[in-house]
């Protein structure tokens, strides 16, 4: 679309300036990010309720502050990040200096899915942001009540060459990643995350991915059970399943498996009372098409806890089957839903085959009060990040980089990571010229015996 064209060559003229590198512009621009995020928070609960029907404890918790802690660690920490970084020059360099800037690409594109719609297209922009880039967003149009809210945000605070939303669906975003944006952040499923990609290879635009996969919780027999059991599903179940990182299946040990199913069954109703459909703290499913597909789940196995469904409210209780393979549907794509499959183990080395056959996971989750079993785990299974005795926790701390590896993602963002995504680590020598060295010269006597001597 030459509508889209244009918009880019307007951001791009804008970059050109250089008003989006200097730190007071950069943390000005925070600031003001997060006074408008706090000025439209009731708005952004509604939309949230509209959209998902979250409850303003999870939308608050998931996404608004979440942003806003993210936002804060951030300011605190920018004009270091900004900051050169020195590094030692070899003897072949004496006399010099070096250096590495960090660099912003120009205007990025970030695509945000519709699962935390708020949270997900605002966390990556305090990156480019804070890195010194132009942004166009691209906001889920599943979640069409929180891409009002952020279009109407953007739009009052952010000139439209330096920050603009795009709104529209599968067409606009193809027409987008057409254009030659300087880098592209992109968060969604795996068979997108392929698109994206594709469509940046063929003209070399740097990417990140935040995808997805079947991510493991594993319960060996010496774990907290009644503690597991809260942790998980408050993992699983948290935005009713709807999460890149929630877990995916469980894996427990035969000897502790009904003990762990009775504390789960405790904890859903402690959780969200008897019947979680009527319930003002659980979310619903976001499309009738993602509904059907979870739906048709809950005939694969047995159902142990849950089952129950509402389809004009598009709500599914949550839900524990067990009797389950890995050749079942429910086992062959990420659920990302609120529906538990259960697979038991004897020996964790069991555990550790079948995760390697499969595309390394987002997350993993491992429940076991050895350190031995823990260190073993985390040094045998290559996944993008994960907990021991806990769910989620990993990437709600802005000291740890969050990503995935493999088919689960590239690259990763939080924190200081935010800023390194969105930034080209720059190499510069600034040379003496107070002296030279005549041996680098191909007219040099004995100059390549000196520079063996030096570099070998």
């Amino acid at each position: 679309m030459d509508m889209l064209h244009e918009l880019l060559n307007r951001h791009k003229q804008y970059f050109f300036t250089g008003e989006t590198k200097s730190y007071e512009f950069r943390k000005k621009q925070l600031e003001t990010l997060r006074e408008v995020i706090k000025e439209y928070e009731p708005e952004v609960l509604v939309a949230l309720k509209e959209d998902l029907h979250k409850s303003e404890w999870e939308a608050y918790t998931t996404e608004i502050g979440f942003l806003l802690e993210e936002i804060k660690f951030t300011l605190k920490h920018l004009k270091e990040w900004m900051s050169p970084e020195k590094v030692k020059s070899p003897i072949t360099h004496l006399g010099s200096k070096s250096m590495i800037h960090q660099e912003p690409y120009g205007v990025t594109l970030i695509i945000a899915p519709w699962n935390y719609p708020f949270q997900l297209q605002l966390v990556p922009l305090v990156g480019a942001i804070a890195a010194g880039n132009c942004a166009v967003l691209k906001p889920s149009e599943l979640t069409p009540a929180v891409s009002a809210v952020i279009s109407k945000m953007i739009r009052e605070v952010f000139p439209d060459e330096y920050v603009s939303v795009v709104q529209g669906g599968v067409e606009t975003s193809t027409e987008l990643l057409k254009q030659p944006f300087d880098h592209i952040f992109f968060t969604g499923s795996v068979p997108v995350g392929k698109i994206v990609m594709e469509a940046a290879a063929k003209q070399l635009i740097p990417v990140t991915l935040e995808l997805g996969g079947k991510s493991p919780a594993i319960v060996d027999q010496d774990a907290n059970l009644k503690l597991a059991a809260k942790r998980i599903l408050w993992g699983k179940f948290t935005n009713a399943g709807q999460t890149c990182v929630a877990p995916d299946y469980l894996y427990v040990h035969s000897d502790v498996k009904l003990e762990l199913l009775q504390h789960m069954s405790e904890a859903l109703l402690e959780f969200y009372g008897e019947d979680p459909l009527l319930s003002d703290k659980y979310s619903h499913i976001v499309s009738d098409k993602h509904f059907e597909r979870l739906k048709s789940f809950l005939t694969n196995g047995d159902v142990l806890i849950g089952g129950q469904h509402k389809e004009s409210e598009r709500v599914i209780s949550p839900t524990i089957i067990d009797n389950i393979s890995w050749d079942d549907p429910v086992m062959q794509e990420e659920i990302f839903g609120p529906i538990l499959p259960v697979l038991e183990f004897t020996d964790l080395n069991q555990v550790v085959d079948e995760v390697r056959r499969r595309p390394k996971p987002l997350a993993l989750y491992f429940f076991s009060e050895s350190e031995e079993k823990q260190d073993m785990i985390t040094s045998s299974l290559s996944f993008g990040g994960g907990c021991m005795n806990d769910t989620l926790m990993h990437i709600v701390t802005p000291h740890l980089p969050f990503g995935g590896v493999g088919s689960s993602g590239t690259g990763s963002y939080h924190g200081k990571s935010s800023f390194e995504a969105f930034s080209h680590r720059k190499s510069i020598v600034k040379q003496t010229t107070n002296f030279d060295f005549s041996f680098r010269y191909p007219s040099a006597k004995n100059g390549l015996k000196m520079i063996k001597r030096i570099m070998g």
